[in-house]
């Protein structure tokens, strides 16, 4: 290899490892220290961008101790044989590898600020957080548990709504999860939804909207159709800050609107609201796997 060739590569490896340690805000465009932003729960600290969050990552924040993942064994399968460009196979193939996650849902349990909880966060890096019949099947299964267990349920969304390779029974899992999250709720167990950046489509026409207390993360795209589709059905057109997370709460439509760094301790306080006096409260008895550690 010739020397300035070799002298480029070795720059651009040096580049590329440097620039590895800065992001650069999409809002404002300022380069964040990524272990500054990484300490401030991925939040820009020049202008309060909320930066999208790996499924882990957010338990990690929101969590007191270990957590017991359920659900896991229930894997995505191809069940119209759909394909276009790329088989719907090799789609999921691919998300598992660039996510190292299984679907686009992590359901299991855990303790928040001491209260044992049924947690399900949903990671948009994963076919876009769509809900196919996986993710339904694990939202109703983690409701089922818990409402068994007496313990309240926290979900985390992040969807671009149904999943198109699933068709009819991808939008399937709407009824699926509602009647879940109903029976949970029927049998006097708290339910809070925390809705990221973005929740729109079939999750949030259905689990996502039911809850006791339902939580946006401040700024967070929230929505059924997209802007473009409505403006062009009803020939308006939309405020600018249509399908936020403060709009909805101004309508009406969410409970409050927080910022990540506060949204544990926002939980917590919910909890001991809405736990009192119903299910096993603040032991951890309902969950022996914790109770054991």
């Amino acid at each position: 290899m010739p020397i300035p060739d070799w002298l480029r590569i070795r720059r651009d490896k040096q580049q590329n490892a440097e620039a590895a340690q800065w992001v650069k805000c999409p809002s404002c465009g300022e380069l964040l220290y990524r272990r500054e932003l990484e300490e401030n729960s991925g939040v820009c600290t020049r202008c309060g961008h909320h930066f999208r969050l790996h499924a882990y990552d957010r338990i990690n924040l929101l969590i007191d101790r270990d957590f017991v993942e359920v659900g896991a064994e229930i894997l995505p399968r191809d069940p119209l044989s759909w394909s276009d460009r790329r088989p719907y196979l090799k789609k999921l193939e691919s998300d598992r590898e660039a996510s190292h996650l299984s679907e686009a849902i992590v359901t299991g349990f855990a303790a928040i600020g001491t209260f044992p909880v049924a947690l399900g966060v949903m990671d948009f890096g994963f076919r876009g957080g769509t809900m196919g019949t996986v993710v339904g099947e694990r939202v109703t299964y983690l409701f089922e548990e818990a409402t068994r267990r007496q313990l309240p349920c926290v979900i985390v969304t992040a969807s671009g709504g149904a999943r198109m390779e699933e068709g009819m029974l991808a939008l399937m899992q709407m009824a699926k999860t509602t009647m879940a999250v109903d029976a949970h709720m029927r049998a006097g167990f708290p339910y809070i939804a925390v809705l990221t950046d973005p929740t729109t489509g079939g999750v949030s026409a259905s689990f996502a909207f039911q809850a006791d207390v339902i939580v946006a993360e401040s700024r967070a795209a929230i929505g059924f159709a997209g802007r473009r589709v409505i403006e062009q059905t009803i020939r308006q057109k939309l405020p600018d800050n249509f399908q936020t997370a403060e709009f909805l709460l101004e309508k009406g439509h969410v409970d409050i609107v927080v910022s990540r760094p506060q949204l544990r301790a926002t939980l917590i306080r919910l909890l001991d609201y809405l736990v009192d006096g119903r299910g096993p409260g603040r032991t951890l008895q309902a969950v022996p796997e914790l109770a054991a550690q």
